[in-house]
């Protein structure tokens, strides 16, 4: 009789993985939960340390700089050592120089011919741009018309009546809670006019109408003939007080709209070049794995996108401040990049004058997902934009009329960075996302990349792809590429995750500056 065979002894378990980004920091990451006691790079870890947060790797004396990235992202409040977790107890924010060695590494970027870069199936527009969605959008100049708004759109959806133009996406109400108690002149109305006209002009929109109430700050016959904008089977405007009230406007619009549709649903998708193609750059809900993972990925397919022709337009200056210089030197002059940090300036002014401070960014969501500073923060936000030089530099919500990779001021907060970045032409937007972000931005479609698997699988219905997978050997060139495809796809009318689940009509938020009187 044959003696039983034994089974397979099981395999060790593995060794909790941890990362060190630069040669010269003293914290590596916890890419897996750091056990009390578990010993990294030969330092016994003091206390367990959550995934993706520090792991102090040498004794920091208090003021001195807490390095990630090669980078500084804070000092030490309070003696740390090797083996100490690193985190708001004992790592603070403080302002320090940074040298910005203006357009240092600026060069001439190495686009490909065009017969050699990558195509898609647009909505080509009469002024050359090209959509990746065909909407008719309602957009309006006052809050106290956004009722008629929704009342026009709501209308036409229940009605059936986009079954005879299947071109169309939709209708969409895109409504706002100002354009009155401002002043008439200045910041504040500027920045309105610009998103409203941007949003009227971006080529995700087959056809616009402009809705007002008629006695508001934002005066819609004044503004239009200063934009030079005439109406006609693309864009049309309407005042509630002029056309009879409520009722008679929501007639007004409905019929705008149907004399407006056969025009609109005309257009076919047909191939353009991927320099067609503009990038909304946006991150949300990060943790301390979006400056390793999918910022970086992102950054890799935007060094693609800009290889062929197209721009990326990176955004949210709260979450690149501390990282400025990064961008500065790869200003393609000394100008760009004066801009750049005259920019940051300003928020260093209007963050004081509110009694805040740019590190009232991270939020605790992020906070709890690793990250102590904003400084930190910013170093991963940044590496959205890859590695191009910079080419120019916007105002909120101001055309984008640059190839390549750029960058646009806005606040970090996502729908009203998203929103100026779609004022300024984009017609596609990548989103980060480590903590989960709940998310849509019509008529420009939002990808969603998951910064770590568990969130992928977690939120599955919400993200288009994983970047978690990085942290476990896959690489970041083939995950840019990945990202690149699929962008590609969705400009030829692949559906994201956030479209198919109906987000984007509540996401329309204008920044709004100044007072409100």
């Amino acid at each position: 009789m044959n003696a039983p065979v034994p089974p397979p002894l099981a395999p060790p378990p593995l060794a909790p993985r941890s990362l060190r980004l630069h040669a010269s920091d003293n914290v590596v990451i916890a890419v897996d939960v750091l056990p009390e006691g578990q010993i990294i790079e030969g330092v016994r870890v003091k206390v367990r340390i959550p995934r993706g947060h520090k792991l102090a790797m040498k004794g920091i004396a208090p003021g001195e700089a807490v390095l990630k990235f090669g980078q500084i992202i804070g000092f030490a409040s309070a003696p740390i050592e090797p083996g100490d977790w690193i985190h708001e107890h004992n790592c603070a924010f403080a302002a320090f120089a940074r040298d910005y060695r203006h357009a240092e590494d600026g060069r001439e970027p190495d686009i490909l011919p065009l017969e050699a870069q990558a195509t898609f199936q647009g909505y080509r527009r009469a002024n050359g741009t090209v959509g990746t969605r065909n909407y008719v959008g309602i957009l309006t100049s006052v809050n106290c018309s956004a009722s008629v708004a929704k009342f026009i759109a709501e209308e036409i959806n229940r009605s059936g009546l986009l079954r005879d133009f299947p071109n169309i996406e939709g209708v969409i109400p895109l409504v706002h809670s100002t354009g009155c108690g401002i002043a008439d002149k200045g910041e504040a109305i500027d920045v309105l006019k610009r998103t409203t006209f941007g949003y009227a002009a971006n080529p995700n929109m087959g056809a616009s109408i402009l809705v007002g109430l008629g006695c508001e700050a934002f005066q819609i016959g004044k503004f239009k003939e200063a934009y030079g904008l005439s109406e006609g089977d693309r864009f049309r405007t309407l005042a509630i007080q002029e056309t009879g009230g409520t009722r008679k406007t929501v007639e007004a619009g409905i019929a705008a709209i149907r004399e407006m549709l056969p025009a609109a649903n005309r257009v076919q998708r047909e191939t353009a070049h991927a320099s067609a193609l503009m990038l909304a750059l946006q991150c949300g809900g990060s943790d301390g794995y979006s400056g390793i993972t999918a910022n970086v990925a992102l950054g890799a397919a935007v060094d693609i996108l800009v290889k062929h022709g197209g721009t990326a337009i990176l955004s949210e200056t709260p979450e690149i401040y501390g990282a400025e210089h990064l961008l500065t030197r790869r200003a393609r002059n000394l100008a760009v990049g004066e801009k750049l940090v005259e920019i940051i300036h300003w928020w260093e002014d209007y963050t004081s004058r509110n009694r805040m401070s740019m590190n009232n960014n991270p939020s605790p969501g992020n906070k709890a997902g690793g990250l102590t500073t904003i400084l930190e923060k910013s170093l991963g936000a940044a590496a959205k934009g890859g590695t191009t030089t910079l080419n120019a530099v916007y105002r909120y919500a101001e055309p984008v009329t640059e190839k390549g990779f750029v960058y646009m001021d806005t606040p970090g907060y996502d729908p009203v960075a998203a929103t100026g970045q779609v004022a300024g032409g984009a017609n596609l937007l990548a989103f980060t996302t480590g903590r989960g972000s709940a998310y849509g931005c019509k008529p420009t479609p939002s990808m969603k990349l998951a910064t770590n698997s568990e969130i992928f699988h977690r939120m599955i219905d919400d993200m288009d792809i994983n970047c978690g997978d990085i942290l476990d050997g896959a690489s970041i060139a083939g995950k840019g590429q990945e990202i690149f495809e699929r962008l590609l796809a969705i400009a030829s009318g692949e559906r994201t995750k956030s479209e198919l689940l109906g987000y984007g009509d509540a996401e329309f938020v204008p920044w709004q500056i100044g007072a409100t009187m």
